[in-house]
Order: C-alpha cells, then structure tokens, then sequence
C-alpha cells in the first residue's frame, strides 16, 4: 500500500507533520506532491493529480486534507482510478450554506470508491459544521467527527489510519 497525500491550500509545509505520521503509522510509502498555491483554480490542481493518480493500485489510498480534499472530489468520480478508497480531511464545503465560492462547489456524481470525511470539532479553520454539509453531498461516505485535533488532526494519525486499514 502507498498513500497519496493531498495537502491544504498554503499548506505544504503544515501538512506534511500529518503525512509523515500516517506514512509512519501505516509503514506505507507518501507521495506528497506540492501544488501551486499562485494558481488556486480547480484545474491547477486537478490537472498533476490525475497523472498521480494514473500511477496508484487498488491497494493505495488517497488522502486530501482541507483545499486538497475539495480538488479531490472533482476527480475522484472521474474513471479509471483504481485505489478503492480515499479519505477527505477536514474538507470545506464552498455553497452558500458555508463558504459560499461558486468555483469550488462541485455538484456532479460520488466517488465510485469508499470514502470517508473526517473533521474535528475544534478545526479553527474550516467550521465543523462543513462536515454535515459535504455529507448531504456525498451521502454515500463514512463520517467521522473527531473531538478534538484542530484543523492539523493532532494526535489523530492511529485513528485516521484504522479508517484506511477498513477500522470502523
């Protein structure tokens, strides 16, 4: 198994605390690809994950966490991928009903794979309420509300790696 970790807006270096301690925790190889914070359109991003994404096994696992999540859910639905489950972290919902970014809203079909969203309660960044919104999105997903954590998931790798290894 590897993981492909898919980092927050201007979050490069903040996230890669969490990559690394899931790769860790999962004794799993990271590709943690840098994309650009100057250019923060859907197709900037979308565009080096698809060929990331081109090169994973059923057996890898896609993690996105916060911006990086959102990209996520433009491509995941999108065919030919072939890992079988991926995980959204902390991911902000862009409708009138939260942050309200028209060019951030994605409104097309789910994900084929599992997937889970994660969020925790105290997230200083994105409102935890964003995770019942991109719920109602994504109606087939796994929820997760972790009590505590912040916007980083302190703490939180051994739980959001049982979620990968099939933990309920």
């Amino acid at each position: 198994m590897g993981v492909l970790f898919v980092h927050g807006a201007g979050g490069y270096r903040d996230d890669r605390v969490l990559a690394d301690a899931l790769g860790d925790v999962l004794r799993a190889p990271v590709d943690y690809p840098q994309l650009p914070d100057e250019d923060m359109s859907v197709e900037a991003w979308a565009g080096p994950l698809r060929e990331r994404l081109a090169g994973l096994s059923a057996d890898d696992v896609v993690i996105g966490h916060s911006f990086g999540a959102t990209i996520l859910q433009w491509v995941l639905p999108e065919d030919g991928w072939a890992p079988t489950r991926a995980l959204l972290l902390a991911m902000p919902d862009w409708s009138p009903d939260g942050w309200d970014a028209a060019q951030y809203v994605y409104d097309g079909p789910e994900p084929r794979m599992r997937v889970s969203l994660h969020h925790c309660r105290d997230d200083e960044v994105v409102p935890y309420e964003h995770l019942a919104l991109n719920a109602v999105r994504m109606p087939s997903a796994r929820t997760v509300a972790h009590p505590a954590g912040g916007h980083q998931f302190v703490g939180l790798a051994g739980a959001i790696a049982e979620d990968v290894r099939g933990g309920r």
